[in-house]
Order: C-alpha cells, then sequence, then structure tokens
C-alpha cells in the first residue's frame, strides 16, 4: 500500500452508491476513483493500480466475478466484493477467486469504510515471517504470490497462496477452519468457515504429486496440518 492516503477504486454500476461513498472517503481524506462497468474496471485496476478495489457483483460488459478473477491473474490488491442480499454462491465464489472480503447490499457507507480500514490494516499489520518457503520440490514465496513446485510456477490465487505459505510455515501444527480463517482473512472477517475448505481443496488439487514429501493432512474434527514425511 501507498505512504500517501489510499486511493479506492469504486467499480458499481449505480451513480446512487459512487455518490455515498465518495462522501465517506472524502471525510477521511482517502482518494477514489470511479468505474461504471466490468470492463472499465478491469482497465481502471490495471493502469491506475488502486490501494483497494470495491467491486460489485452485477455490472454490465464484464462480472465483477470476471474481473476479479483477471486482476488475481496479475494483481494481489485488496478486493472486497460487494453482493446482492442472498447472492451466497457469488460471496463463496468471490472468496475463493482472492477476495478479501464481501459486503451484503444494501450497506450502509459507515459499514463499507470500517470494511475498507480493517482490510487495509490487516496488510499494514501483518507481522514479519519468512515471505520465502522452501521444502523438495516446493516453494512458496509470499511476497510476489507465487508457487513452483518442481521447477514449474503453479497459478494459485493470493488467498492460496497465503493459506499455503501459513501452514507450511508451522509444519506438523493442526489449525482449525477458525484460526486459518484470522490468519489469512483477520479478526474483522464474517463470511462462511467453509470457505476454507474450498481453499484446501484446491490447493491440494494443485500441488498432489507422487513422490512428494510434504502434504496436507485433514485431522478429523480438529482441522488441517502441513505435514513433512
Amino acid at each position: 500500500m501507498s505512504s500517501s492516503a489510499p486511493n479506492i477504486l469504486i467499480c458499481d454500476d449505480d451513480p446512487v452508491v459512487h455518490e455515498s461513498l465518495a462522501l465517506y472517503l472524502d471525510n477521511e481524506n482517502y482518494t477514489h476513483i470511479d468505474a461504471f462497468d466490468g470492463k472499465e474496471s478491469l482497465e481502471m485496476a490495471t493502469s491506475m493500480k488502486p490501494d483497494l478495489i470495491l467491486l460489485d457483483v452485477m455490472m454490465p460488459e464484464m462480472s465483477g466475478l470476471d474481473v476479479c478473477r483477471e486482476i488475481r491473474k496479475t494483481m494481489s490488491v485488496p478486493i472486497i466484493i460487494l453482493t446482492a442480499k442472498g447472492e451466497e454462491i457469488d460471496k463463496i465464489l468471490g472468496l475463493e477467486l482472492g477476495a478479501d472480503d464481501y459486503i451484503v447490499k444494501p450497506f450502509s457507507p459507515r459499514e463499507v469504510m470500517a470494511r475498507i480500514k480493517a482490510v487495509l490494516r490487516r496488510i499494514t499489520d501483518t507481522p514479519e515471517t519468512p515471505s520465502d518457503i522452501t521444502y523438495p520440490g516446493l516453494e512458496i514465496n509470499l511476497s510476489t504470490f507465487t508457487v513452483t513446485i518442481n521447477g514449474e510456477d503453479v497459478p494459485f490465487t493470493p488467498k492460496e497462496v497465503e493459506i499455503f505459505h501459513y501452514l507450511a510455515s508451522h509444519p506438523g501444527q493442526v489449525f482449525d477452519r477458525t484460526q486459518i480463517l484470522k490468519a489469512v482473512w483477520g479478526d474483522d472477517f464474517s463470511g462462511d468457515s467453509r470457505t476454507v475448505d474450498t481453499h484446501i481443496k484446491r490447493i491440494r488439487q494443485k500441488t498432489t504429486f507422487e513422490g512428494a514429501t510434504w502434504s496436507i493432512q485433514t485431522i478429523y474434527g480438529k482441522g488441517y496440518k502441513f505435514e513433512v514425511k
């Protein structure tokens, strides 16, 4: 995150959302830029390099989930998904794609500001840990959000990298869903703990190979651990 005032990209096709959020952002001395459809959102995210993105799911030209998917191919910028009430699949899928949090509409701008501050605080308050972890045939780099297996880069979302790095940083230690959520998403996250299971499943699919001397194990009724043979 830049040392100056945080710059927030607001992606929503409703001008009223932009106007209401702008008042609160201005009051906190945050700068902001506006995108009104999915295509414009992706272009501005790439060109403007904001500190955080508020991303509506339902937008013309390109859905917010598709925008999130494309952004995550090259950027680790924090993303907060804006989703309509009852769109459970959008919330879960958004988190799987690498979003940091979600807010259900209708929302109060005050709530959005609280979430923005919480997400940005998690970034700046992250304790110092080795960014690069290596095991035979495996390298996890948290600073670049990359995973290399047997010399080949494997595509991971930022949240998958964070979970994998967290478990691999504590080999043999068992963590339950709540502990993983707190470590990766922070105390303020109010989403479904099932997203941890989904992320673990995807990590396993990408990292399982014959002869591996390490693996993520499920400890029934307890949680998950990174085990080294």
